[in-house]
């Protein structure tokens, strides 16, 4: 059997080396156009920020070491310019010396990746313009970014690479700002938690420009200005796109292979496209939500490198292998914070239509009586009849990651808010508490769940009806450092001996710093027959936080001469 592969990284490596294993006699090409077939896509921000110091570190494998160990033909600077599915063949240049040939196969396999969005805007051509997808882009930006290290950078689009990006560049010294279209950072975050973030980048030092799209770019003099739609310009040296990527379709198009709706290559649950001797893996592929049913692109390693696995069993043995799909976990360092993402979070479930529940909560990352413990937002969505797992988000510092993965484990498996009030830790002062916060996530979805916790959300507190009345059960020392306009201090320590003060029959709504002493202030409200008492869901720390973040993403608007 004679097997090629084209393109590389995660996916395409994978299949390769699987394939070796799994079929020792076989015949093996990967054609790749650029100079490298494995290399640590994820660590180029960090080597051009210089954590990375070593650009070696970055080759998990050079094409004379994988040819060695796996005895694969591997052509680098090799393009593949064209399919014919009909003779089983491809077209390639040999981009070294311009030589034109074709090689047949038994089974194809696509590994294309996807390209970095360069709109047309004008200008976007300039020198010190830049996006960031491979090693070459990474040596150009950092030779570049190396003679401005005291200068000015501008970063189009918040995403993860985006804020990777913003991190690495200012701990070289450069000024930082950060333009996104949209009015958060981090699409796939629903507001509560992004709040988080943007607060935190906005210490360090980073500006952030939301609600805001450029325009065009113009080279000047000095460097380059950042023309912004309805603002005043901004002067950078250097430019990094982080718009978003598309799949690399280019291939499959030319073979007539069909693509989906989300204009990936269409695959099976074989990874199999509509040529059943053409496979296809990684960023270019679609595939189907595994909440929603509709077609779906993810450009994650992660998945890419269990395709590779997948796709290659299926080529030897037949199609016995399903593969069931991403849920996009997905995690970033940003600053000190780390934040990740895992299934659908609750502004993408209500697109869908997908009926749920949303709940906020903020826990310490270890014993607070150990030195070092810091807060954690974990928020979850989940299903109102069975409690099934949608998504979660956390937002922290030391274990945020772990705490994430555990969620997405269940979220694969299909669990639910009650397999997360039963997880099992591993507990000691310096790791976790007795009740992790991966417990508390699911102790507090389970009182909304069964009525105990009726709650309300941040966006929801300024629109309650004329003569709800609003407390906050805090203590007046956190009262008097601030609070949500029109609230009233009755201490949750007062609230039996000051139940005079709230009048029978009213709506109440209560809140305290991260929501325990609102709860508890709830059931004493409830049980002494006052009705309609809700808990404002992450209490004083979600909504503060959410409300200073809405007022600082507003753009500033400037006459434009």
């Amino acid at each position: 059997m004679k097997y090629i592969i084209v393109g590389v990284v995660a996916g395409g490596v994978r299949t390769a080396a699987r394939l070796r294993r799994m079929d020792e006699k076989a015949e093996i090409i990967i054609f790749e156009k650029g100079e490298y077939i494995s290399y640590a896509n994820c660590g180029l921000p960090y080597y051009i920020g210089e954590v990375i110091q070593e650009r070696n570190k970055l080759f998990v494998q050079t094409a004379a070491a994988f040819n060695a160990r796996f005895n694969i033909d591997v052509r680098v600077r090799s393009e593949v310019t064209g399919i014919d599915p009909a003779r089983k063949v491809i077209q390639a240049t040999d981009l070294n010396t311009g030589k034109k040939y074709e090689e047949s196969y038994d089974r194809l396999v696509l590994s294309p990746g996807a390209d970095p969005v360069r709109p047309p805007l004008p200008g976007i051509a300039s020198e010190g313009i830049f996006t960031l997808r491979n090693v070459s882009d990474t040596d150009y930006i950092k030779a570049y970014v190396d003679k401005h290290k005291s200068g000015k950078a501008v970063i189009v689009g918040a995403g993860f690479i985006g804020l990777e990006m913003a991190e690495n560049l200012h701990a070289l010294g450069m000024d930082v700002t950060v333009i996104e279209m949209i009015g958060q950072v981090l699409a796939p975050l629903d507001f509560a938690v992004a709040a988080k973030v943007q607060s935190h980048i906005r210490s360090k030092g980073v500006k952030l420009k939301l609600n805001t799209a450029v325009a065009g770019f113009e080279k000047t003099d000095t460097g380059l200005k950042v023309l912004l739609k309805d603002q005043e310009p901004i002067d950078a040296d250097v430019v990094i796109l982080s718009i978003g990527v598309r799949p690399d379709t280019r291939l499959a198009v030319s073979a007539g292979l069909r693509l989906g709706t989300a204009k990936g290559i269409y695959v099976n649950e074989y990874l199999q496209t509509s040529d059943p001797d053409i496979y296809a893996v990684g960023d270019a592929i679609e595939f189907a939500n595994p909440f929603t049913g509709v077609s779906m692109n993810t450009y994650l390693a992660g998945p890419a490198n269990k395709q590779g696995r997948i796709c290659a069993n299926n080529i030897v043995l037949g199609n016995k292998e399903k593969y069931h799909g991403a849920i996009n976990t997905a995690i970033v360092k940003v600053f000190d914070m780390t934040t990740g993402v895992t299934g659908m979070a609750s502004k993408h479930l209500r697109a869908a239509n997908i009926p749920h529940h949303v709940s906020t909560t903020h826990s310490g990352s270890h014993a607070g009586y150990y030195p070092g413990s810091q807060q954690m937002t974990i928020q979850i969505t989940f299903a109102p009849d069975t409690g099934r797992l949608y998504g979660a988000q956390v937002a922290g510092y030391d274990g945020a990651d772990k705490r994430l993965d555990v969620i997405a484990s269940l979220i694969r498996k299909e669990g639910t808010i009650y397999d997360l009030m039963e997880f099992e830790h591993a507990y000691a002062p310096p790791y976790s508490s007795a009740k992790d916060p991966v417990n508390m996530a699911g102790f507090v979805a389970d009182n909304i769940l069964t009525g105990k916790h009726n709650v309300i959300y941040w966006d929801q507190v300024a629109t309650q009806p004329v003569g709800t009345m609003l407390i906050d059960v805090r203590t007046p020392e956190e009262f008097g450092r601030g609070s949500i306009p029109g609230a009233v201090n009755i201490p949750v320590d007062s609230l039996r001996s000051r139940l005079a003060e709230v009048p029978a029959g009213s709506a109440v709504n209560v809140f305290c710093q991260v929501g325990l002493r609102g709860y508890l202030a709830q059931q004493i409200l409830l049980q002494n027959g006052y009705t309609g008492v809700k808990n404002v869901s992450g209490g004083y720390n979600t909504w503060s936080s959410c409300d200073a973040e809405m007022k600082l993403s507003q753009p500033a608007q400037a006459v434009i001469a």
